[in-house]
């Protein structure tokens, strides 16, 4: 008899284990309490990024932490407050923020990173919707500028990920992409990369899911128990039996996933974004303001303007502070009208305090978690449903599994 398996969360990793399981026999029931890609997934910048998926704790991160204490336009943002979860997550990140354990996590996210885009190239075969393929621009004002980032080109190749990157004069780069204004001067193209609409493509994922025989149910999922054959899984309104539960909540994981002993300390690192009326020909594709840390991605006919990284709970409001932070550290670098912005967006990143997912069994029998990428769900998505549904249904464990051990 094919196993019965819940998928909780339905993000682009959620939605990806779901669509492996099932091509691999498993009867699958997704459950997430607003539908498809209503959470983190929704609202970034789509990018398909390997060759950037890189640890977030290094020294110049961690220098950006400290400034943000007494600076609210910060691109890395800290509130001041007597939050024991963010004090304890903040000081375990602040002593992990060195080169040393930069190099250690890079040689963890390298073994995924070099199969993400073949993961995404196997599930689109299946998709209505596709990914499209264009180098980054990354733009700045001068050279002394983009220093920071091609010291961390250095930092990334030495570690063996292919990286492929050129600097441009600012004709270049405003030629590549004519929204930049006149204050920048230098680019660099990083080929090899490539972009999704986020939104579109969960949306693509539930749909192949669903047309495959899978249920997706909106509901609010309380909590998870071990019966004596399999799991049950309670919502709001129905309790739903499986034989395994996957936890793919995003930055609300450890709501679930505590009391199955996962105890990595996760928060939300909740990113900004916006959209703004652009021509097309304006944003032929994606573009970078490394100094601002902003990625811009043409979508839904404008400009997606993306940004900043802020630890406050996962369910606290929008601030509108924020937004106007974001628009004032782009402003005079893209020649658009920032004033008239449409689907203005908050959402929570779920970020470990290793800067590395927990993927795998937790210590209750048959509850498996899948969450804590940081910034690169988008990118690691597609590789993270498979390998769990490798090791879940076909007992293969991929030694890039390892480091992530939900109760490491």
């Amino acid at each position: 008899m094919d196993q019965h398996i819940v998928v909780v969360g339905a993000g682009l990793v959620g939605l990806s284990t779901a669509w492996h399981l099932q091509k691999r026999g498993a009867k699958v029931t997704v459950i997430d309490r607003e539908g498809a890609a209503a959470g983190s997934s929704w609202g970034n910048a789509g990018w398909l990024s390997p060759a950037l998926t890189v640890p977030l704790a290094e020294p110049s991160v961690l220098r950006f932490g400290l400034k943000s204490l007494v600076d609210d336009d910060s691109p890395l943002y800290m509130p001041l407050r007597l939050d024991p979860t963010l004090i304890r997550f903040g000081l375990g990140f602040a002593r992990r923020s060195t080169l040393r354990t930069w190099n250690a996590t890079m040689q963890h996210y390298l073994p995924l990173s070099e199969r993400a885009l073949e993961a995404f190239d196997e599930i689109g075969a299946d998709l209505d919707e596709g990914t499209t393929e264009a180098p980054i621009w990354a733009a700045f004002r001068s050279e002394a500028d983009a220093a920071d980032l091609l010291r961390e080109f250095d930092l990334i190749e030495k570690s063996g990920t292919d990286l492929r990157w050129e600097m441009v004069g600012g004709d270049a780069v405003r030629a590549a992409r004519p929204v930049l204004s006149d204050e920048v001067n230098v680019g660099v193209r990083i080929d090899g990369q490539r972009f999704i609409n986020p939104g579109r493509y969960c949306d693509a994922l539930a749909k192949a899911v669903t047309d495959g025989g899978g249920e997706l149910i909106i509901d609010e999922v309380e909590g998870i128990r071990k019966v004596a054959k399999g799991v049950s899984v309670a919502c709001s309104s129905a309790s739903v039996h499986a034989d395994h539960v996957v936890i793919a909540t995003g930055a609300w994981l450890p709501r679930l996933a505590r009391e199955h002993k996962v105890r990595v300390p996760l928060v939300a690192g909740r990113g900004y974004s916006f959209r703004v009326d652009v021509d097309a020909e304006q944003v032929p594709g994606p573009f970078y303001l490394p100094g601002q840390r902003v990625a811009c991605t043409p979508l839904d006919g404008g400009l997606r303007v993306a940004g900043t990284m802020e630890f406050r709970p996962v369910d606290a409001p929008l601030d509108e502070a924020r937004v106007d932070a974001l628009v004032r550290s782009v402003e005079s670098l893209i020649d658009a009208d920032l004033s008239v912005r449409h689907d203005t967006w908050v959402g929570g990143r779920p970020v470990t305090v290793d800067g590395l997912p927990l993927v795998g069994p937790t210590r209750t029998a048959g509850v498996w978690v899948a969450g804590g990428h940081g910034m690169w769900g988008v990118t690691l998505g597609p590789l993270t449903g498979r390998l769990i549904a490798d090791w879940m249904l076909e007992g293969r464990v991929d030694p890039a599994l390892r480091p992530l051990d939900p109760l490491r």
